[in-house]
């Protein structure tokens, strides 16, 4: 698509902010106006449009994308979007380890184990670690009171925790991933193990480094979503 603006500013709105295409306000892929809630949020938006060359590139609008999601599929189905992420939970990744007695598991517990542990200290909660790749469930009590932290979240954070876990396949590591400080390359690593693991032993491959190199940084632009909506 040719860019159709000269101009991309951010905008005070009813109800927040909005990016202004030529003194137009945004709208959502589905229509509705992409009012986000703080203008460090709007800046980030606007200069994803302004960074457009003559073609606009839809990939590069990582944020936008996110912003979207939080107010057309979020905002209009906030107990679904819940109970998608809460699947995260219920299979993470995290949880899933190699037999006891092989190399990758002491790997497991030494990257691994820290980040569930903190988890069920902070929440009061406890996972079952499962040994082999057959699936068993959580606890109960575990999901409810994952289920109600996730309720607590506004919904721009439930957009980027929807992307995190997805991209990490841990609802562990997309809780860890929202917090002041954390580390994007360092949760990245933690969730990439396996994969690293296997490049270890069989050598690296380019295209699988650039795929996780696109992915971590859809990964980084979530985490930067939550702390520009703080």
């Amino acid at each position: 698509m040719k860019r159709f603006y000269k101009q991309a500013a951010p905008g005070e709105c009813a109800g927040g902010w909005q990016v202004m295409l030529d003194g137009r306000g945004v709208k959502t892929a589905a229509g509705a106006a992409q009012v986000v809630p703080t203008r460090l949020l709007c800046e980030a938006l606007a200069a994803e449009w302004a960074a457009q060359g003559e073609e606009i590139v839809p990939s590069s609008f990582q944020l936008r994308d996110l912003a979207d999601y939080a107010i057309d599929v979020v905002g209009s189905a906030r107990e679904a979007a819940i109970a998608t992420i809460l699947r995260f939970a219920e299979t993470d990744t995290l949880c899933y380890r190699a037999e006891p007695d092989e190399a990758l598991h002491a790997r497991q517990m030494e990257v691994w184990e820290p980040l569930v542990t903190s988890a069920e200290l902070r929440w009061d909660i406890h996972f079952t670690r499962i040994s082999g790749v057959i699936h068993q469930p959580q606890p109960v009590a575990t999901l409810e009171r994952l289920k109600a932290v996730l309720a607590a979240k506004d919904d721009f954070t439930l957009a980027a925790l929807q992307t995190l876990a997805s991209l990490s396949a841990s609802l562990i590591v997309a809780l860890a991933a929202i917090e002041p400080g954390a580390d994007a390359a360092a949760l990245w690593q933690v969730s990439e193990l396996e994969e690293a693991w296997q490049a270890e032993l069989w050598g690296r491959d380019a295209e699988a480094e650039a795929r996780s190199a696109g992915r971590l940084a859809i990964f980084a632009a979530a985490m930067r979503f939550v702390q520009l909506t703080a």
